[in-house]
Order: structure tokens, then C-alpha cells, then sequence
């Protein structure tokens, strides 16, 4: 693996970064925009990331229509708001309709379509623009994208029943990305801009990963989707390898790293891999970006961090001890730690005496020997592909009786949605909360506030079933209540104490909020901070973590706590 050096690259005109929340695709996006500028090349960037900090890293205020930054006179930036556009879009399909349907109707095709779908759609129609703009293509050497299209939107778009009247006249079922019918005049800029995407000498992906476990496995499912609709001139970018080791810590991060990197699944092996190292420093700032990719990297100050007593999440459970509540979920964005806190929260309910039923859907197969010592702690694995794929069964059987291919491959793709994935699983969970009336339950992965919106307004779960079961479980229909009881229900907000995972985090919190969901708690996880590593770069590192820890416990009233970073193996046998 060669460090990543733009004259090592010889890049395409187009650049797309993509990724997991939280790689540093913005951070790498920035800097090879920035360093192309500086090295004389006309460049555009957008951002089309709902989570991005694209602002914070200019320390310039951005918006939709492109900026140049100053001191770097050859880039142009452009800040996109998909969340914006998404809400935008979703007015244009419902608001002909205001006035003229019943509000329960209105409520529930703007619930269909507050997902993270529909954001995707809004996002790809305004990089669509940009890719297909003639003009802009004329002025600029290269055109950089911060977040590519999801296979699954490509597919959706590319479907025939997506540009046709489908969704207005279905009365079967709902789609998670609504009316796709609002986007009919974009279907020619759509098919051009798809075209482009996969010329390998126009296009290349840059798939963008830390050196983790959970990141490459997302890098690896992202590749294989994109691979599969003709994208294939793919780049690896591992960002934030640490390159050596002089504490405990630092030696068994550098081991973790290497291990998962040596266990990189062969798809991605095949491309060409780069590396950025682990820097002290927070990327924000030209001359940050301008350094971050050099090889003459400043000398890292010698950091006295402040002794500040951070809360534990003892502190946490003792509060569900002290409220009795009786259904926890452990919630957040992938790769933050659920499980594990999961696991952690149930073995201290039982320690305290209490009768425990941890239901998870983590596949590793040592969780039951892991819990083997606790035997009051009942452990349910919840099979997720299982799941998911037994109700998408149960879908497409219903379909296939009365729509035509075209339309069943339409509710086929629809089904590869995240939000499918949240019903299917949040089915089983409804299953086993509703048999463990006289036990704590404590749930790793809980759906997030849209999907219990989706299933519970307008009874469009309800619809959503019919085209299987007939009828809405008892099970379903008692458990939205109980979520919505604070005496009983808690969810526990897991993040990370960095921009992208606190920033995502808040948008789940606020679709609780919507759904009335019970959430008090936060736990900051894998916090450098909290550790008492000597390594310089991890002690820079840990004092930018202040700020997100500060940032937390603003949003959450001080009802937070921190738990230190530990490796992978640690946090599943250890504690």
C-alpha cells in the first residue's frame, strides 16, 4: 500500500468519495481538491453529504451556488443541503395533493418519504446537475464529489416503474421513497448522469475507509453494488493509519489496524490501495488541508491535556435501575459500539440482580459463550439477513399475484432499503419484547423514529402487511405505545466523539423527538480522552475530542457519560 500522493494518481475529470460516516471522506475529498487547485488545475467540489463539515474545513460560509476560497483562486465550492432539497422535493409531490386528500393521507405520504431514501434521491438530483452540465463541464479540469449515489439509488432510478405512474395508482403498499412520479421530467439527466458514472475514463470512485474492520466491510458492500451497475474504475483509500507505536495503546491500535487490513476482503484488494496517515490534528483550515497530505509534516507539540471527571456509563445504568425502566435500546449510526455497550448494560442489570433479556443481532457466534458465565442474562440472536429476507419473501409473494414484472422489480429494489431492514428486524424485536413481560429487555440496533413513523401512520404499516399477513401483529401494536412511555422505554444515543457520528447522531435524535420515543441518555464511545495513552499523536488527537464530549453533553442536558477506547477484542471479552 503506497502512501496517497496526487502525482502517483493521474486523476479523472470526475472524483467521487465515498464511504462510512465517519472515514474522512470530506477531510480527503478537501484535500485532493485543494492540492489539484494548487498545482494549477481548475476544480469544482460539492458536497451533497447530509452530515458534512465541508464550512468547518474552509472555515468559510458555503452554500448551494460555488464559491471561490480564498488563497486557493483556482477551487470553487459548492455546499449542497440534501436535507433541504429533500425537504423541497417532498413539498413538490404533497403539496398539490393539500386541500384535497385528508390530512391522515397528507401525514403519511410526508412520513414516506422523511427517510434516508429520499435524501439520497434529493442528493443525486443535485450532483446530477453538475454532472451534466455542459457549461460547468467546460470550465473546470476536475470535478470533485464529497458522497457518491448509494447502489440502491442508482437501481431505483434505473427501474422502469420508477418513471411511471406506479405509485399513484398502487393501493398495495408504500414505498419508502414515496412518489417517485415528482421526479418524471429528470429521467433523461438521470440515464446521462448514471452513463457518466461508469466511463472509467471520465469517472473514478474513490472509496474511502479507515483501517477498521466495520469501515472496510462498508467500502467492500458500497464497491460491490456500484461494480455491479458498470462503475468499476475504483481507488482504495485507507485514511488515519497510525504508522507506529510507542505505548501500550499506540501498539495495540497499529495491531488492530494491521490485522484488519490483512483480513481486507479480496473485492477490494484488487484495486489500486493508498494510504493517509493518522494525524495530530484536526483538518480544518487551508493550511491543515495543505499539509495534510504532504509528506514534511510539522512537529507535534508535546499535549498537557486538563484532568476533567468524566460520568461512566455506571452512572447511566443505575438510572435505569433507579427509574425501572423496562425495554432499553442501545441506538446509533454502524461501527459506534451498540453491541458491545449492549452487552455491557445487561451484564450490569444482572450483577445488580435483575432478570435480563439481551436481544441482539450481532452475528458473532461466541456472544452466548461470551455471556456463558452470566446465566441470568437470556441471550435472543436475532438472525438479521434472516429476517430480512423472510419478510421480503413474504412481500414479493403478494406482489407477484396482481403487478406486473415491472413492477415487482420496482418493490423488489425498494426492498434492498434501509428502512425494509429496520421492519424486518423491528418485527422480531416487537416478537420478543412481547414475551418478556416479567424481564428487563435490552435491545442492540433500535429503529430509528422514521421507521416507527412509517409503520404507524395512517395505519401504513398496516398496508405495508397486507401484502403479506393480512393483518398488523398484536405484538407490533402493542410495542408502539410502550416505546412511546417513558416510565417504562429508554433509548440510549451511542456516538463517537467526532464531527460526523455526533452530527448523525443528532439527526436520529431528532427523529425520536418526532416519533415521541423516550431518549434521555448519551454515551460518548471509544473515547481517546478518557484513556491514559502517551502517545503524542493519540494525546493531540484526544484533545479534539473535548469539543464533541462539551457538544454532547449541551444537547443531552448533562444527562451523558464516556467510555474509554478499547480494541475490538477487549470490548467483546473484557468487560
Amino acid at each position: 500500500m503506497q502512501r496517497y500522493e496526487l502525482n502517483q494518481l493521474n486523476p479523472t475529470k470526475y472524483l467521487f468519495f465515498t464511504g462510512k460516516g465517519g472515514v474522512g471522506k470530506t477531510t480527503v475529498a478537501c484535500a485532493t481538491a485543494t492540492s489539484l487547485a494548487d498545482n494549477g488545475a481548475k476544480v469544482m467540489l460539492v458536497s451533497t453529504d447530509p452530515a458534512s463539515n465541508l464550512q468547518d474545513v474552509f472555515q468559510t460560509e458555503l452554500t448551494n451556488k460555488p464559491k471561490t476560497i480564498d488563497s486557493i483562486p483556482n477551487l470553487r465550492v459548492a455546499n449542497f443541503d440534501p436535507v433541504t432539497a429533500a425537504a423541497e422535493y417532498k413539498e413538490s409531490v404533497v403539496g398539490p395533493y393539500r386541500g384535497i386528500l385528508p390530512d391522515s393521507a397528507l401525514e403519511n405520504m410526508e412520513e414516506q418519504m422523511s427517510g434516508s431514501c429520499t435524501v439520497e434521491i434529493a442528493a443525486f438530483n443535485e450532483f446530477a446537475n453538475f454532472l451534466t452540465d455542459k457549461s460547468v463541464e467546460e470550465a473546470y479540469d476536475h470535478i470533485i464529489f464529497d458522497t457518491a449515489p448509494t447502489g440502491h439509488t442508482l437501481r431505483m432510478l434505473q427501474l422502469p416503474s420508477a418513471w411511471s405512474n406506479y405509485l399513484d395508482e398502487n393501493t398495495t403498499g408504500v414505498s419508502c421513497l414515496g412518489q417517485l412520479s415528482g421526479l418524471g421530467d429528470k429521467k433523461e439527466m438521470y440515464a446521462e448522469a448514471v452513463k457518466t458514472l461508469s466511463q472509467e475514463e471520465l469517472t473514478t470512485l474513490m472509496l474511502v475507509t479507515r483501517p477498521q474492520k466495520a469501515a472496510i466491510i462498508e467500502a467492500t458492500r458500497a464497491s460491490d453494488e456500484l461494480s455491479q451497475l458498470g462503475i468499476l474504475s475504483q481507488k482504495l483509500i485507507v485514511n488515519g493509519l497510525l504508522e507506529t507505536a510507542d505505548d501500550p495503546i499506540s501498539q495495540t491500535i497499529y495491531d488492530q489496524q494491521q490485522k484488519d487490513l490483512s483480513e481486507m476482503p479480496a473485492g477490494l484488494k484488487k484495486f489500486e490501495q493508498f494510504y493517509v496517515p493518522l494525524r495530530a490534528y484536526n483538518v480544518t483550515g487551508i493550511q491543515n488541508l495543505r499539509t495534510l497530505l504532504d509528506k514534511n509534516q510539522p512537529p507535534i507539540s508535546e499535549q498537557t491535556n486538563p484532568a476533567i471527571e468524566l460520568p461512566t456509563l455506571s452512572e447511566i445504568v443505575a438510572d435505569f435501575i433507579a427509574t425501572d425502566k423496562k425495554i432499553i435500546f442501545t441506538m446509533g449510526k454502524g461501527g459506534v459500539g451498540k453491541t458491545t455497550i449492549a452487552i455491557q448494560i445487561a451484564k450490569a442489570l444482572s450483577k445488580a440482580g435483575k432478570k435480563v433479556h439481551l436481544a441482539t443481532t450481532d452475528p458473532a457466534d461466541h456472544l452466548s459463550l461470551y455471556l456463558a458465565e452470566t446465566k441470568e442474562i437470556f441471550v435472543s440472536h436475532i438472525d438479521e439477513e434472516k429476517e430480512l429476507q423472510a419478510y421480503q419473501e413474504e412481500v414479493l409473494a403478494k406482489a407477484r399475484e396482481t403487478m406486473s414484472a415491472d413492477d415487482v422489480a420496482y418493490v423488489e429494489e425498494d426492498l434492498r432499503s434501509p428502512c425494509t431492514q429496520e421492519i424486518a428486524i423491528f418485527r422480531a424485536f416487537a416478537e420478543i419484547v412481547d414475551k418478556a413481560e416479567n424481564e428487563i429487555v435490552v435491545i442492540d440496533t433500535a429503529p430509528t423514529g422514521h421507521t416507527l413513523l412509517l409503520l404507524d401512520s395512517t395505519q401504513s404499516y398496516a398496508k405495508e402487511v397486507e401484502r403479506s399477513a393480512g393483518e398488523v401483529p398484536a405484538s407490533i401494536k402493542k410495542l408502539l405505545p410502550r416505546l412511546q412511555n417513558k416510565a417504562e422505554t429508554e433509548v440510549l444515543m451511542v456516538t463517537l466523539p467526532e464531527t460526523t457520528p455526533v452530527y448523525e447522531s443528532l439527526r436520529l435524535d431528532a427523529d425520536l423527538d418526532r416519533a415521541k420515543i423516550a431518549h434521555t441518555w448519551w454515551l460518548v464511545n471509544q473515547s481517546m480522552y478518557a484513556t491514559d495513552t502517551s502517545n503524542v499523536i493519540l494525546k493531540a488527537r484526544a484533545a479534539n475530542e473535548i469539543e464533541w464530549i462539551e457538544k454532547v453533553a449541551e444537547v443531552s442536558n448533562g444527562h451523558f457519560a464516556v467510555a474509554e477506547w478499547v480494541s475490538d477484542f477487549e470490548a467483546e471479552f473484557v468487560h
